[in-house]
């Protein structure tokens, strides 16, 4: 075979730092565009993005070159300056980050997921929803380490 063929999916997940409500719903397009092209300029396709002003979710398909640390360092370090222009200089993310891996049967109910976390987090925190998740994909948390 000439050609190398991959498709790798990832939810990811992270908070602001100490999950303060830093995004504003009228800076949020804006924001999942920043991150589409930071994806795009690491030959990685940002696939649906959304959250509420204290986290992110993205489903991303990993490029095959890319390793997910290497992305994820570029998106948090550049989207936080992008905020800081928008927000002040108070924005941060939280140091590190939530990743899972999934299969393109269960993409659909991610998106959905992605798509509704407006309603979720009107009865979950942030906390809850990731204790869930990694229950889920059978991760464990060290909690002493998962929040700042």
């Amino acid at each position: 075979m000439a050609s190398t063929l991959t498709k790798i999916l990832i939810h990811v997940t992270f908070s602001t730092k100490n999950r303060e409500p830093l995004i504003p719903l009228e800076i949020e397009k804006d924001l999942c565009a920043y991150v589409g092209g930071i994806c795009r300029g690491h030959s990685s396709a940002l696939l649906s993005m959304g959250g509420v002003n204290d986290h992110v979710h993205f489903l991303v398909s990993l490029g095959k070159t890319v390793a997910l640390s290497d992305l994820m360092l570029n998106i948090k370090r550049d989207s936080s300056s992008m905020m800081k222009k928008r927000t002040g200089p108070d924005f941060a993310w939280q140091q590190g980050y939530f990743g899972f891996s999934l299969g393109e049967s269960g993409s659909q109910a991610l998106l959905s997921y992605i798509e509704n976390q407006k309603t979720r987090h009107q009865h979950e925190t942030f906390q809850e929803e990731v204790r869930k998740l990694c229950a889920k994909y059978n991760v464990a948390l060290d909690e002493r380490y998962a929040w700042d």
